[in-house]
This record gives C-alpha cells, structure tokens and sequence, in this order.
C-alpha cells in the first residue's frame, strides 16, 4: 500500500468525492485507510457509570483505491513510485520526480 499515517490525500470516487484530509489510521492488510472528515459514521454510545450517552460522529475506513496522495504544490492528486536512493527505497511524485518522504 502506497499511502501512509499523516499523508495528505484527496478522495477520487464515492460520496465524499473531491475532500481532502490527513491520514489518521493505515491499515494494509485490510487495504483500506480512515481520513480526517471522511466517511463520517454516527455512533449511539451507551451510558456508563463514569460517560453520559451521546450520539458520536467517527471516521469510518474507505478503500485505499479510493484515495491518491495530494501534492499541495500542484493542488491534484498524484501517483506515487518507489525509487532507491543510497541503499534506501523512498517514495517519489511521478509526475516531476520528487521525493515525497
């Protein structure tokens, strides 16, 4: 999976089309990612002893296809290539070359 923790990407297809938002949560075995203000889901909590009950509105996941880093320089989604510089494998913009991390 290309897209990581803290990585600012812009949503490419389904109801939350054309938002951006901060990575918070990367899951690769399960392919899918949770976006700052994103998929937003509404959770009823139950009262406890020590928490009232309230309506909760969480990030849900989404599909990692769903989402393409955002080159906020270009201000569009980019694709992203992997690139060996001195003995390391970095992530590289493919489009101007650049290295992301």
């Amino acid at each position: 999976m290309r897209i990581k923790k803290d990585d600012t990407v812009i949503v490419i297809t389904g109801k939350d089309k054309g938002k951006t938002g901060k990575v918070l949560k990367a899951m690769p075995k399960e392919n899918r990612v949770v976006v700052e203000g994103v998929n937003i889901q509404t959770k009823h909590q139950k009262q406890t002893r020590t928490e009232k009950a309230e309506i909760k509105h969480i990030e849900g996941p989404i599909d990692a296809s769903n989402v393409m880093l955002y080159d906020a320089k270009a201000k569009a989604p980019v694709k992203i290539g992997y690139r060996v510089e001195g003995g390391k494998k970095v992530r590289v913009n493919r489009k101007t070359g650049n290295v992301i991390d």
